[in-house]
């Protein structure tokens, strides 16, 4: 059973709730603050991860870059994404795999990864 998660979030805030939580919980949490890091990421977990929890509006590189990069990668492009975003219709326009509405609640993010991780 896979239990490694890869956060991509700007808001360090947010990024470390999620990881505080998701370790709790008996998860490998892996980091990153924007796009080009998650992309970085994904070459360094091994096995990679469950599933990747993005945000999309971010500085620098954003959600839908990285995910350019994810979908068009032969190692990465099976990867389940769910897209953490206020901006629910934007989101689902990239046909995640699923979808957690900003503010995330506990239960949502648990479940979400549950979906992948079981």
């Amino acid at each position: 059973m896979c239990k490694n998660i890869l956060i991509i979030e700007d808001d360090a805030a947010i990024r470390q709730t999620m990881a505080d939580i998701l370790e709790i919980h008996g998860y490998q949490v892996f980091l990153a603050s924007d796009g080009r890091e998650g992309a970085e990421q994904l070459n360094t977990i091994a096995p990679g991860p469950c599933v990747i929890l993005l945000d999309m509006m971010m500085p620098g590189t954003n959600g839908w870059q990285f995910l350019d990069v994810q979908r068009n990668d032969p190692k990465f492009q099976n990867i389940p994404v769910v897209i953490c975003s206020a901006y629910e219709e934007s989101a689902k326009s990239v046909k995640p795999n699923g979808f957690i509405p900003k503010p995330i609640q506990l239960d949502q993010l648990l479940g979400a990864v549950k979906d992948f991780c079981a």
